[in-house]
């Protein structure tokens, strides 16, 4: 299990917001579980963007009125004979609170309240929710999350991120339409947080180094790659000629088992190797050393998986990162990684 506070910390990196001082009675408060850990977050963040003004934009609307007001509707007010009570159908903008995002918002935080969070957290959502009165809230299971973001609405990418997490990963609804915990956010869910964490930590750690996820291209004799899935990494590192590509792995098993034997999911073997091997093809004509690792997020098994091989010419090694420990150990556990890869770069990059 990994602790609430780790969560916390994940989230931090994946959104540089939370270290920003409007959060920082969130960072030293204690959590019972995740709920009430999104639902700090979330009170935080809500009550931080209704100083600053809850998002508005222009929603068209439709009624018959006894004004004239945007557009008359010729047709439909004949066709909904609205004339006769001295009405016309008018289609207009109007300048709302009730966008999208404010929707998901509103409906996560309806959710919360039934949640497994204190009552103090409940009556501060609460508080909240007045300010939402003209906000209409959404059915849960057909929410748009393919929302658009700038720079001037990073809180809002912050607090709908949330409200994923809450409304897909911790909130379920049970046969007689109440809501119940889950015991944790769900292996998807949590698979990307710490895809995203691993990349994001190693950004904002070690700067001289570049980072990010890479597309790698196959390296085809023919040039003809018709149906050839795409290979997308998870996290890239590159210091001068030194390369080491990470591929995150958040799994409620880290080995699979066969005959009384535990290996290597051999899905993500292949899949790094081919990583590695198609990477080192591109760089053939240049100064290189490729790597790849397998980092698996910890689990309760017996055991964990910690190999280093020699496959071809280049290292690939299998590791287990623990979470369920004091945040300054997992972070010695990374900074361990880019010392072992990059040697001298470690000293100087770490900020």
């Amino acid at each position: 299990v990994i602790p609430v506070k780790n969560i916390y910390y994940m989230l931090a990196y994946v959104f540089q917001i939370l270290n920003e001082d409007g959060f920082k009675n969130v960072a030293v408060e204690q959590f019972d579980n995740v709920a009430e850990l999104c639902a700090a977050i979330l009170v935080k963040g809500v009550s931080l963007q209704l100083k600053r003004g809850l998002a508005r934009e222009y929603i068209p609307g439709t009624e018959a009125l006894a004004g004239i007001r945007g557009r008359m509707d010729i047709t439909e007010s004949i066709k909904t004979r609205t004339m006769i009570r001295k009405r016309m159908v008018c289609t207009y903008d109007e300048f709302s609170v009730n966008t999208y995002m404010n929707r998901i918002i509103k409906t996560t935080m309806g959710q919360l309240l039934h949640a497994d969070i204190s009552k103090s957290k409940k009556k501060e959502i609460r508080r909240l929710l007045v300010f939402f009165s003209e906000v209409q809230e959404l059915e849960i299971h057909s929410i748009n999350w393919k929302q658009q973001y700038s720079r001037n609405n990073q809180m809002y990418r912050l607090m709908i991120s949330i409200c994923y997490l809450v409304l897909k990963g911790l909130l379920q609804t049970t046969a007689d339409g109440s809501i119940r915990l889950m015991q944790f956010v769900d292996e998807h869910r949590m698979c990307d947080l710490y895809e995203k964490f691993i990349r994001e930590y190693y950004r904002q750690e070690f700067p001289e180094i570049k980072t990010g996820g890479s597309w790698i291209s196959w390296q085809l004799d023919d040039g003809f790659g018709d149906m050839l899935p795409m290979m997308k990494t998870d996290t890239m590192l590159s210091y001068q000629e030194r390369i080491l590509i990470i591929d995150a792995k958040y799994y409620e098993y880290t080995t699979q088992s066969q005959y009384d034997k535990c290996t290597v999911h051999s899905a993500n073997l292949y899949q790094i190797f081919s990583y590695v091997k198609n990477k080192e093809y591109e760089l053939k004509d240049d100064p290189h050393e490729v790597s790849g690792m397998l980092l698996y997020a910890g689990t309760d098994e017996e055991i964990q998986p910690d190999q280093k091989y020699r496959m071809s010419g280049n290292r690939i090694s299998v590791r287990t990162l623990d979470l369920n420990q004091d945040f300054s150990m997992i972070r010695e556990q990374l900074d361990g990684i880019v010392r072992e890869y990059f040697g001298e770069a470690a000293e100087f990059s770490k900020r």
